[in-house]
Order: structure tokens, then sequence, then C-alpha cells
């Protein structure tokens, strides 16, 4: 590990000027079915509109170079890992620092970027819930991550069981006995947080295409165009492929066997009508073993949320997004158990979102081998939507050749070791 001054030097935790006005996200979201492609090449082509395609797009803007921003279905768009209506951004990772450090950051610039330009875009995306973890006893994952919150500043609460039942009686926690509180964590609206941020790269002079992208031409190690459907080519300097859940399909030799994409199935529940005991501001987000969730939050109210398994590697392109009700049982189960009040609340919505986890079960931030000027950008391992702010603007300076921490530079390296074959 680095220490934390060098890592946040060279991983570039000071935020960037956030200066843009808009007059709202729609324009983005319009469909451009027949994307006219400029005669002027970008400095840099990046494919994918999710948390780290956009963002990266928009430090590399920032940082002098042109860019397109390509997405084959527009950002936010329900297939992505990014695309579910709410993430949470959270520190607690054990003795991961680097994630902790990232992490804090990230908070920071969320709450940032609402500053900045939640009037103009007449929205509002982070929401600081406060975390709450709960255990039946102390663990080594709660006592890593508590001497890491100590190190670096992280504010927190411990609490025994019975004053974690003081402060949350709507709460079944007849069984806890030990609790952390972290107090600036919090909840950030995926699918809208998405637009907006690639509003405010189109509004600061980006370009943003609606296509399906893959290779291109190529000279030597350097890679020309890649295929735009439709739209014909584009041409550029550099190349970032961000595309989440659809990397190992683009680069199977490459990532094939070294990473999987399955599905976490989320529920969104009815909280009742004149009781704000699970609404923002009045309820943490919680994590118990196996299940997480946090309150619902306004104006738009989906509901209730809570996160159980799912299904395991998926394709992104087939598989079925709709939720069996038999798969209901297990949420319903949960919410008698922690939270009776609401145990026969209607299910208001359902997702399936995929992670992207490595087999390395770190990021992989990397060159494509054999091409000076392709770049791999995702296996975020069900934590990179909430470091999007810090982990584009570390891609951006990638690319670009800026100095960046080289424990990082190896730690996100594409992994020498694969998985079994993927099933079918």
């Amino acid at each position: 590990m680095i220490d934390r001054r060098e890592f946040l030097k060279t991983a570039g935790m000071a935020a960037g000027a956030l200066g843009a006005s808009a007059s709202g996200v729609d324009a983005l979201v319009a469909e451009r079915r027949a994307p006219a492609v400029s005669t002027r090449a970008p400095d840099v082509v990046v494919v994918g509109a999710g948390a780290w395609g956009g963002w990266a797009a928009l430090h590399l803007q920032r940082m002098g170079a042109t860019v397109t921003l390509v997405d084959q279905y527009g950002p936010g768009n329900s297939r992505s890992s990014s695309g579910d209506e709410t993430r949470g951004v959270r520190t607690a990772y054990g003795d991961k620092e680097q994630w902790t450090w990232w992490a804090s950051e990230a908070i920071r610039r969320w709450t940032s970027f609402d500053e900045e330009h939640g009037r103009a875009l007449r929205m509002r995306l982070f929401y600081r819930t406060g975390d709450l973890i709960c255990r039946s006893a102390m663990e080594p994952f709660l006592e890593q991550t508590l001497a890491t919150w100590q190190k670096y500043g992280i504010r927190h609460d411990v609490m025994t069981g019975a004053e974690v039942r003081y402060r949350y009686p709507a709460m079944n926690l007849h069984d806890i006995e030990v609790a952390v509180l972290e107090h600036d964590a919090g909840v950030v609206r995926a699918r809208r947080a998405c637009e907006a941020v690639a509003e405010v790269f189109r509004q600061e002079g980006g370009t943003i295409i609606t296509a399906r992208a893959e290779h291109g031409a190529s000279s030597g190690s350097r890679a020309e165009t890649v295929l735009l459907t439709p739209g014909g080519s584009l041409a550029a300097g550099n190349f970032v492929f961000a595309c989440g859940p659809w990397l190992w399909k683009v680069f199977p030799e490459v990532l094939g066997n070294r990473m999987r994409t399955p599905l976490g199935h989320v529920y969104y529940f009815g909280t009742p009508a004149g009781d704000s005991r699970f609404t923002f501001p009045n309820m943490p987000s919680y994590n118990f073993p196996g299940v997480t969730g946090w309150p619902a939050l306004s104006p738009d109210n989906r509901g209730f949320r809570v996160r159980t398994g799912g299904r395991p590697h998926a394709d992104p392109d087939t598989v079925e997004r709709w939720i069996d009700p038999e798969g209901f049982a297990r949420p319903r189960e949960f919410l008698a158990q922690r939270f009776p009040v609401i145990a026969e609340a209607p299910i208001l919505e359902t997702r399936a979102c995929h992670y992207e986890l490595s087999v390395s079960r770190n990021f992989i931030i990397d060159r494509v081998p054999g091409h000076d000027n392709v770049w791999i950008a995702g296996a975020g391992n069900a934590e990179g939507f909430k470091m999007g702010p810090v982990v584009g603007e570390y891609v951006a300076n990638r690319v670009l050749g800026n100095a960046t921490a080289p424990v990082l530079d190896d730690a996100f390296r594409i992994p020498e070791e694969e998985y079994a074959p993927a099933p079918g």
C-alpha cells in the first residue's frame, strides 16, 4: 500500500471544478437513431455511458481532450450495471484501505455534484442516509473496518445491542448485539445519475452517440477506429471500453474466463401511507448478513429497497430481467424478520441488475494486450458505481499518460488467473 498523502496526490483526490448549467436532462435521453459522425476525429472514444464511462468521459474532457461517448442503449438504460433506480455509497471494506479512500472521496464528490448542478438539472442525486451494519457479534470484518475508519477519520458510531434497539425501534433487532453506523454514507439515484453526468458532459462540449461499438481497423499495435451500428466508423487517438457486463463479450480472449456477470435481485416495497418511519431521512441504509437495503427516497419514492441473492453468470444481451414471483419469498421472509410492520407491503418494482466480478476481486483498468491505445475499465465487483467520480478521474489520467500510483496500476492489471470456463 502507498501512504495516504501519496495516494491523494497521484489518484486525483482533489475534485475538479464542476461548473456548468443545464435546463434539464431530457435533451440527453432522446434517442439518436441515426447518429451523424463528426468528420473531426476525437482524441478519445469512450464506449459505455454507465458510472465509469460517463465519469471518465467528463474527466477526460476537463483535462483538455475532445471526447465522444458511445452507448448502445443510452445512459442509465435498464440493461446496464448502473441502470437500477438506486445504489448505496459506503466506505466499509474491512482492511481494503484503497477502496475506503476512494469511496470516502466519492461521497464528497457526489455531494459536490449536487451542489454544483442540482438546481440546474432540477434533481438531487445523493442522499446522506448513514449506513447501519448489524451483527449478532463482533467479527473480523467489522474490526478491520473500524480500524480503517479510525485511521482515516471516517465518522461513525459503535453501538451495543441495547443502544441500537433503542435508536431504531422500527427494526426487529432482538438478536443484534453490535452495530456500527457510518454517518456520511448514503444512496445515489443511480439511473438518473448516469443521465445527469452524461448531460453535464454534453453541455460542456462532449458528443454522445447511441450506437453499438465494436473493433474496427488497426495499424500494428494501434487501433484506428471503432465500427458503429448504425453510423459507420469512428476514428480516435485512444479508445476506452467501459461497457460493464459486456466486457467479457467484447474481449472474449482476454476476459472471457476472468470475469463473471451474475444478476442481483432488488425489490422495492411500498411504504404505509402516513408512516414516515421507512422513508428518508428517518431510517439509515442497512446491512445484515446477505441482505442490504435502504429507505424510500423522495421525491420519486420507488419504495423501501431490499437486495437479496440472484442468478449466476448471465449474458447481458439475452437474459430475462423479470423476477419470477417464486423468488419473492426470500425478501418477504427478511421483512418479516427485521421490519415486521411492512412484512405484507406490496412490491412496487423489481430489478435484476448485473454485477461484474473479476477473478482477482479487484477492478480491471488496463490496456488491452497488443494495443497501445485501447483500454479496459470495468469489473466493479459490486462496488464500482459508488466510486465512479474517482475511478473516472483515475481512468482519464491513465489514458492521457498522467502520473498515477504504480501500486494501483499494478493492482488493476488484467489478472493472470482464470475462472473455470463459463457454463454454456
